[in-house]
């Protein structure tokens, strides 16, 4: 098994916010993640793709395909964007780096699968202290 592994970018807004907490309550879980004006990231997504070579190409994955995918299900939707109210795929959804792991995978995985690859692990990177990583587990 070979692991293939393509990084792309974005920047977004969000704001950490549960609606069943108050205003105080969310600022003592959340702190300045909470602030009701937002605030950004310039977020580094890495994408770890897992197959066999294909002899006829030599490649796991095409890497252009790979980031076909990445920029039409991800990047394009989110990129400059208020992750809390411009992204119908993360309506009602606190968009954590947890939170944005799962639903990244929900849309990456079926398509990296039409490609005979399996989707392996997401990395997110939302400040150069703070990163998730997510298996589909």
């Amino acid at each position: 098994m070979l692991y293939i592994t393509r990084r792309e970018r974005f920047s977004a807004a969000h704001r950490l916010f549960n609606p069943n907490l108050s205003q105080d309550q969310n600022l003592k879980e959340y702190g300045k993640c909470a602030n009701e004006f937002f605030h950004g990231h310039n977020y580094k997504i890495f994408v770890t793709v897992k197959g066999q070579i294909k002899p006829d190409v030599g490649y796991v994955m095409d890497m252009k395909k790979l980031s076909q995918i990445i920029k039409t299900q991800i990047i394009e939707l989110v990129d400059h964007k208020n992750l809390n109210i411009d992204v119908d795929f993360l309506k009602n959804i606190n968009p954590s780096t947890e939170n944005l792991l799962i639903q990244f995978w929900g849309r990456l995985a079926p398509e990296i699968e039409k490609c005979n690859c399996k989707l392996h692990k997401l990395k997110l990177i939302e400040t150069e202290n703070n990163y998730g990583e997510y298996y589909g587990e």
